[in-house]
């Protein structure tokens, strides 16, 4: 899946005709909506899981107690990577909008506070409008492209064939960057910061988390292709469920972690959004490897880390 150019003319011509919507006070003295409002509209925010309050009128009352369950576990150790969505109240409260799977999980998963993004009121084409001309940036990652999809279909109810139409791509292209969110969270930050890349994480998808993580370790560690991971693939589902990780070319992986310390692992790549390799001795030695493919990707590393080059 290669990153699509949207068709400019047609994005052009519906956000024209969104303009003739919005409310004059999300406009400019030309008429444009002003940056802010666009920025205000695509922020997350953390909020206190104490100030949101659940809509009643959400017509999905059942949820798999499972899935939560698991869906907790991986917020426990990632956080939430997906923000919900709220509206402000007059009481300074805050009621869900979509996301209240994301908002039970992290209830059960302890967390305090949670991203989210709020609406300030009920302009869904101003929503709109920010959405399509956030996606128009030309430094937009591929998770960021996806959630930006995701949230057009879940609060503007809109399906991926109303999203391409909007969007000028096929549906297809819609769908493929939806199902990136199907990812682990180590794998979705491995897109965002470009270690891992479009063309490979398509090869990851539909597959097993166990299988996933191999997979990824071993493109990463052995620097592997497209071609050479397809071959990796094949000879994974040949051998089945007798499949090792010695049966590969190269050797077997050596460094492997307790549970503890994957999870610490896992822990360090979500914080720093960018993979990280954890090394840990019997004896109590180790070593901790950060990964960036560029300075962009530094800065942003020591700025999670809050230091600075000076």
């Amino acid at each position: 899946m290669s990153k699509s150019t949207p068709n400019k003319d047609l994005i052009g011509k519906g956000l024209r005709s969104l303009l003739q919507n919005i409310d004059a006070d999300y406009k400019n003295p030309a008429g444009r909506v002003q940056p802010a409002a666009i920025e205000k509209a695509v922020a997350s925010n953390r909020l206190l899981l104490a100030d949101i309050i659940v809509n009643p009128k959400n017509p999905r009352k059942d949820f798999d107690e499972k899935a939560l369950k698991e869906l907790a576990n991986s917020i426990q150790i990632h956080d939430l990577i997906q923000p919900i969505t709220v509206a402000q109240l007059a009481n300074g409260k805050y009621q869900l909008i979509a996301g209240e799977r994301r908002f039970r999980a992290a209830k059960i998963a302890g967390l305090n506070d949670l991203p989210a993004y709020i609406r300030t009121g009920n302009d869904k084409e101003l929503l709109e409008l920010a959405l399509l001309e956030n996606l128009q940036r030309v430094d937009l990652n591929e998770i960021e492209i996806a959630l930006s999809y995701q949230r057009m279909m879940e609060e503007l109810n809109y399906t991926q064939e109303k999203v391409a139409e909007r969007m000028g791509v096929d549906r297809s292209t819609i769908s493929n960057y939806i199902r990136l969110l199907e990812l682990p969270p180590s794998l979705q930050a491995a897109l965002r910061n470009g270690s891992l890349s479009i063309s490979l994480a398509k090869l990851l998808l539909g597959k097993e988390i166990e299988k996933q993580l191999f997979l990824f370790k071993e493109i990463t560690e052995k620097g592997l292709t497209v071609k050479q991971t397809e071959e990796l693939i094949r000879k994974m589902n040949l051998a089945g469920k007798s499949y090792t990780p010695s049966m590969t070319n190269g050797t077997a992986t050596k460094n492997q972690l307790s549970p503890v310390y994957k999870k610490l692992e896992d822990k360090l790549t979500s914080h720093l959004s960018t993979k990280v390799i954890l090394q840990h001795q019997k004896n109590g030695s180790g070593k901790i490897t950060i990964e960036y493919s560029d300075l962009n990707g530094l800065n942003k590393i020591l700025e999670a880390m809050q230091l600075s080059i000076s």
